[in-house]
């Protein structure tokens, strides 16, 4: 297998599940294939891209044969010092059977090597789609709602999404805006952490 080919494997074998409400659980498109140390070239010391791929995409299926992640980027490139990956526009779609639909595009996106965290970075937003009736958890909101920050930051395995800068929500009860955000898809919780301030329609609650 060369290597462009692993590396494209290890892209499509990543999972990525991220927040409000539909967060489930993030595994990795990066299948983790890491060579010797000893087998890579000189100059691999430095954080220089080693592959590059243009008009990226990939899509991953359950069982049945649909469409559950799918991931495209203007282009992405492999960094061999710590094993990131970089993309430039990325745009995630997640569809998992059962919960709403996530999309989440950016100006660029990173997932680094130790598969435990994933950045999106300059005007990121997030759009989900309102959940099924009945489904009501912790204070997260209920119907469509949009996340706009330039910075978000991903734990998968904790089903973790922050951001330590402005953040702004809208959704069917209002618009509210902070600094510092995080959300909790095991608890369903959503807390901003200070300079709250937006509007609620009448008799609308965030608790």
């Amino acid at each position: 297998m060369n290597r462009g080919s692993a590396l494209i494997d290890r892209l499509v074998s990543w999972s990525p599940v991220l927040l409000l409400g539909s967060l489930a659980a993030l595994t990795y498109w990066l299948d983790a294939q890491v060579q010797p140390e000893s087998a890579r070239h000189d100059g691999t010391a430095r954080h220089d891209a080693d592959l590059f791929i243009e008009n990226f995409r990939a899509v991953s299926f359950d069982a049945d044969g649909r469409m559950r992640h799918s991931l495209a980027a203007r282009h992405a490139e492999h960094h061999p010092d710590d094993d990131s990956v970089d993309f430039v526009s990325p745009e995630l779609a997640l569809t998992d059977p059962g919960r709403p639909r996530m999309s989440i595009v950016a100006d660029a996106g990173t997932v680094f090597g130790d598969r435990e965290t994933v950045t999106f970075r300059g005007s990121v937003r997030a759009v989900r789609d309102a959940p099924p009736a009945g489904t009501s958890v912790g204070n997260a909101p209920q119907g469509q709602a949009t996340l706009t920050t330039e910075f978000l930051r991903v734990i998968p395995k904790q089903g973790r999404a922050e951001t330590d800068g402005p953040v702004t929500i809208e959704e069917p009860r209002g618009t509210i805006h902070g600094v510092g955000m995080v959300f909790d898809n095991r608890a369903g919780t959503v807390r901003l952490k200070s300079g709250i301030h937006g509007t609620l329609l009448p008799g609308s609650s965030l608790k």
